[in-house]
């Protein structure tokens, strides 16, 4: 076992992948890669699962029970970032993508919401305030 031996050393430095649990994966590889738009990067092997990239996170889209899970929604959204959030949920409405009502004006950024094939939340965004200060 290792262990981070520095007290301010970061143990964890960044996210890999987040899984999106889906019913059909290749239904669900189509929504991902043909209507998002969104690169295929891998398959996980001959299993129903696949990896796509959205620049800053790889979505995981797995069928779990193949894995021996449950299939069940995810609680959380996944924020897309796109640089025009009215022209890219436009561009989608074309492609059939049906939002949850009004885009939505936080007062720091945009946010247009809509669901997958499988009913996970996705989020188009785009934040046009200035970033908080972050420690480095």
């Amino acid at each position: 076992m290792h262990r981070v031996s520095d007290r301010n050393a970061r143990l964890v430095t960044g996210t890999d992948f987040v899984t999106q649990p889906v019913q059909d994966y290749e239904k669900a590889a189509k929504f991902y890669g043909e209507t998002l738009g969104l690169e295929f990067s891998k398959r996980w092997g001959h299993m129903p699962a696949g990896e796509f990239e959205t620049g800053s996170l790889t979505i995981a889209l797995m069928e779990p029970d193949a894995f021996g899970m449950e299939f069940r929604r995810s609680s959380s959204a996944i924020a897309l970032h796109v640089e025009d959030v009215d022209a890219a949920r436009a561009e989608l409405e074309g492609r059939g993508v049906t939002f949850n009502g009004a885009t939505i004006d936080s007062g720091v950024c945009l946010q247009a919401i809509f669901q997958d094939v499988d009913g996970n939340t996705l989020i188009l965004h785009h934040r046009y305030a200035p970033e908080p200060n972050r420690p480095a």
